[in-house]
């Protein structure tokens, strides 16, 4: 089947994205700039990388693959795409997906079977008798029981290797260097180890409600970030006691104004070196060197945001309601630099150095190293981000 025509009017706006974009970023410090690198229209039904039944998987890998991929959904669409704008996967959504770096599944509302592809490698793992949903985290697979309660972690046989039971459904949850962290209704955060086994645990008090609305863990498992708690709101930073072993203990705790009462973003980013969390009206940002914390003002809600925020640059898109039209807008920060007697208002001010409008119901952004994509409408868009 031959691919639809794209409108006039669809390529006007993606013309008139890149020429704002372009006219309306303020200079980027250290003359670094974002240059345009592909543009690439999501496949239509039919094509070679439309829809293929569920059941096909990793066969449908097939294609010249370069460098990293990026894993993204967009509207009705799903998948992988490497660097060079060229598709490993592509698929039209036909029930709930859950992606990650490496691996993606799709499941139904109440699945009894699933099948979890691993994108690099080309591998399936078949899971029978399924009585949850799955969690793809650090390339493990994770079973979450129906009721939220239960966690059990599957090997690549698709065997059981352990279960947990907790004693309130799990809010949150995070997995690094061989570790999960998990936060619950009742508001106890948890640490297991590689077995299973539970090595860690903490109450959080303070607060009126006692839930752990977001969790993140830094890469080699040292710190465990923490949104906590309903009126009055806190996030807090946890550390590890020692190179090894599974004491954490606070080392930074800040009250938020105003709290949330669904789950929040929390990740680690800039290798580990800093913390963003969403706070109302903004996001928040942790320095784990400088251990100091800035608030960022944003106008709208965040709908996606960078997992990276490499070299002190962090992107993300953020969505607007009004009277006449709903909008996106691209955003782009550089982390301003602590110095000795800490920051500036002009230089928390100035850190947002890019925002660019777009008009689309669904969006994506990833990004790795240097390099950010953006989707909206039927199509995805690379940016290089160099120094000239």
């Amino acid at each position: 089947m031959a691919q639809k025509k794209k409108s006039p009017k669809f390529i006007i706006v993606i013309l008139l994205f890149i020429v704002y974009f372009f006219a309306a970023a303020k200079p980027i410090p250290r003359e670094t700039v974002l240059s345009l690198n592909w543009i690439k229209l999501l496949p239509t039904v039919g094509s070679p990388f439309g829809y293929v039944p569920s059941e096909e998987t990793s066969s449908q890998r097939h294609t010249a693959v370069s460098g990293r991929l990026f894993p993204f959904t967009l509207g009705s669409s799903f998948g992988y795409i490497d660097s060079a704008g060229e598709y490993a996967l592509h698929r039209v959504r036909t029930s709930d997906i859950y992606l990650s770096q490496n691996m993606w599944t799709e499941y139904g509302a109440e699945p009894s079977r699933l099948v979890v592809n691993n994108i690099t490698r080309d591998t399936a793992i078949t899971i029978e008798n399924v009585t949850g949903y799955p969690v793809l985290l650090d390339n493990r697979v994770f079973i979450l029981g129906s009721e939220q309660n239960i966690l059990s972690e599957v090997s690549e046989s698709g065997n059981v290797l352990w279960t947990y039971e907790f004693g309130a459904p799990i809010t949150a949850i995070d997995a690094a260097a061989g570790l999960v962290v998990t936060g619950s209704l009742d508001g106890l955060i948890e640490v297991f180890d590689s077995a299973g086994e539970r090595i860690f645990n903490f109450p959080p008090s303070g607060s009126r409600y006692s839930v752990v609305l977001g969790c993140a863990m830094s890469r080699n498992g040292s710190r465990i970030a923490i949104i906590f708690g309903i009126d009055r709101q806190r996030f807090l930073l946890l550390e590890r006691l020692g190179n090894t072993g599974g004491e954490y203990k606070i080392i930074y705790h800040e009250f938020l104004d105003t709290g949330f009462r669904r789950p929040v973003r929390v990740l680690f980013v800039n290798d580990d070196q800093r913390i963003v969390f969403e706070r109302e009206g903004g996001i928040g940002s942790y320095n784990i060197r400088s251990r100091r914390s800035i608030f960022i003002p944003l106008d709208g809600e965040i709908a996606a945001i960078d997992e990276s925020g490499d070299n002190g640059f962090l992107f993300l898109v953020t969505s607007h309601n009004t009277m006449n039209e709903t909008y996106k807008r691209l955003v782009g920060i550089k982390f301003p630099k602590d110095g000795f007697f800490g920051l500036s208002r002009n230089a928390v001010r100035d850190a947002v150095f890019l925002k660019a409008p777009f008009n689309s119901e669904n969006v994506f952004l990833g990004r790795i190293k240097n390099e950010i994509v953006i989707g909206g409408g039927d199509a995805l868009i690379s940016f290089d981000l160099e120094e000239k």
